[in-house]
């Protein structure tokens, strides 16, 4: 099929960008938004409750460090193993259904963790076992909240709908040990688990009565095998993405030794019962709280990068005073900026890693950066609970911040930005005219582009295409190259290779403006009497002899 005209990949002009809301916390004036960005809030909150009262569990049935640094792995562990599933399957299936199925999970769990520790019938292995399939619940549920809740704003809101789900998770983070150890504190690991279970049954309550408009698509669901493959394709082919999971893993694999040797710090170093180290904890819940409010006015007056390198020097100092302050009340007044940088790091690295990514596949870049986030709590706690069980707690808290600091050299390769694109559908490729419409599971598909450039202009025309590459390698192909004629100086054919004429068609309702932009750039250099021309040709099965 060979079109004459430039039906594949037309000029299209940028559309404008949208206008900047004045607050980022519009979203949260949504009855929906709110309903469901409270619920997802009290989630994870129930999560760090599990494992502040698993790890101070953990101290009294086993005094190892990595024992109890073992606890925060088997909390975050399975986010590490299943994030992609888990993000393919928000993508493609009812995010709403999923969820129902989570936190049922999630409220088993936490009876019988409960049930068993009120008896005394908790080993460690035993802990670790039930702490594993609550991480399982949490690894597979975290991906479609966040998608969830996106899906009720309008698109000039989803940048402060990312900001707010992005504090959400951070101040889950510190508020939820909080809780858990004033709950640990007052009655027990053993309650606590039942008093989190609660939580989980409030969730599910209002998941039940929330109706969801179903998502209409002329397209089948895509495979779940076949989403993680082309959410795989996405991470890799975003060089901002890319940039912010990289930026991403450095700071929370070095922060993980505060969180991770908190428990031993407080009960081994300053003699400190449940209350107390409630109470440290609670410092930087207060810390995390005051970042939630300050962040607004903090992007405003500080770029991004001048952000991320005060709060990581504040981090820092905070872990330095937890190596070697002896004084539970000092400990807890500087723990306070201690949890306002946490916050504040975390929030900004989850902004800049979205900020480039559109709906189609929101569930499963989401899924990447939860998967570096709790890999590195994961790969960290352990990291750093052996190097505190051979050196020191000290020595190894001393190492983790200034390790931290140095990571921030990486901003010379890896900048962060937050400066979204117009991410808005433009469905403007249009179908090429089909004589016989091919088996949607037929291929693969070769799309042919071919350009006429000045020879002179060469060059420059081959950095315009490196934009295109990377759209067309985003949004389905599986394989892109350019080619020039020798033949024929200044002829260039662009080709790409799509699996399957199905995933051709998702790959025509994924573009957006954006991509536009570039394809835009690219075909300015186009000087032939007509438009480009181009040619879609699917695989054919032999037949059988």
């Amino acid at each position: 099929m060979n079109d004459q005209t430039d039906s594949a990949f037309p000029e299209t002009a940028p559309a404008p960008a949208p206008a900047d809301f004045p607050s980022a916390w519009d979203p949260l004036r949504r009855p929906v938004f709110r309903s469901l960005w409270t619920a997802a809030l009290v989630a994870n909150v129930g999560l760090w409750m599990q494992s502040v009262g698993a790890a101070w569990l953990m101290t009294s049935l086993s005094p190892s460090p990595m024992a109890v640094a073992s606890v925060q792995a088997a909390t975050t562990g399975p986010m590490v193993l299943l994030a992609l599933l888990a993000g393919a399957l928000a993508d493609v299936v009812d995010g709403r259904r999923l969820l129902l199925w989570t936190q049922s999970w999630l409220l088993a769990t936490l009876v019988a963790l409960g049930v068993l520790t009120l008896v005394g019938a908790t080993t460690p292995w035993t802990l670790l076992v039930l702490t594993f399939l609550f991480g399982v619940g949490v690894a597979m549920s975290t991906p479609a909240w966040q998608v969830v809740t996106l899906e009720t704003v309008p698109a000039v809101e989803i940048s402060s709908a990312v900001t707010l789900n992005g504090v959400s998770i951070n101040l889950a983070r510190a508020i939820g040990p909080t809780v858990g150890g004033l709950a640990v504190a007052a009655a027990g690991p053993g309650p606590m688990f039942l008093l989190n279970a609660l939580a989980f049954v409030a969730t599910t309550v209002l998941l039940l009565r929330w109706r969801r408009a179903p998502r209409r698509t002329a397209l089948p669901p895509e495979h779940v095998l076949q989403a993680m493959q082309v959410g795989v394709r996405f991470v890799r082919y975003d060089p901002a993405l890319c940039a912010a999971l990289i930026r991403t893993g450095l700071f929370v694999f070095f922060g993980s030794a505060l969180w991770a040797l908190l428990p031993l710090v407080a009960r081994r170093e300053l003699g400190l019962d449940a209350l107390g180290y409630g109470g440290l904890l609670g410092a930087l819940g207060v810390g995390a709280v005051v970042g939630a409010i300050v962040l607004p006015r903090l992007r405003r007056q500080a770029s991004l990068e001048q952000l991320v390198a005060a709060s990581s020097v504040l981090f820092a100092t905070a872990m330095l005073a937890l190596a070697y302050s002896r004084s539970p009340l000092l400990l807890g007044l500087i723990l306070i900026p201690g949890g306002l940088a946490w916050l504040l790091l975390l929030s900004l690295h989850i902004v800049a890693a979205l900020a480039t990514v559109p709906a189609w596949v929101r569930a499963r870049a989401t899924a990447v950066v939860l998967l570096v986030f709790f890999g590195g709590m994961t790969v960290g706690s352990i990291a750093w609970g052996a190097v505190a069980q051979v050196a020191g707690i000290g020595p190894a808290l001393s190492w983790a911040a200034l390790a931290l600091v140095l990571s921030l050299a990486a901003r010379l390769r890896y900048r962060l930005t937050d400066e979204a694109p117009d991410l808005t559908a433009t469905h403007h490729w249009a179908e090429p005219q089909l004589v016989r419409e091919p088996p949607p599971h037929r291929g693969p598909v070769l799309v042919m582009v071919e350009y006429r450039v000045d020879p002179e202009q060469g060059r420059a025309f081959g950095l315009a295409m490196h934009d295109v590459r990377l759209d067309r390698l985003r949004n389905g192909a599986t394989s892109w190259t350019l080619f020039a004629d020798p033949t024929d100086p200044g002829r260039y054919v662009e080709l790409m290779a799509i699996s399957t004429w199905e995933e051709h068609q998702r790959a025509h309702a994924r573009v957006t403006h954006a991509d536009s932009v570039a394809e835009a750039r690219a075909k300015a250099f186009h000087v032939g009497p007509g438009p480009t021309v181009s040619t879609h040709l699917v695989g054919e099965p032999l037949p059988v002899r």
